[in-house]
């Protein structure tokens, strides 16, 4: 997937309910698991533990 946002545009995720529906939207445009964190500090700055505990308990 090609995105790109300079870091002053990423948005902050920290809360667990964004973090799930940033992942959501990833896997509903065929983000495969392994590509996750890729793809999604692309465009955010993410609490990599709690994305860390969602990833693991799917």
């Amino acid at each position: 997937m090609e995105r790109y946002v300079e870091d002053y545009q990423k948005r902050r995720l920290t809360e667990r309910v964004d973090i799930i529906a940033a992942i959501n939207i990833l896997r509903s445009q065929g983000c495969e698991y392994d590509d996750l964190i890729e793809e999604i500090t692309k465009v955010f700055y993410v609490d990599l533990d709690a994305f860390n505990e969602i990833v693991m308990a799917a």
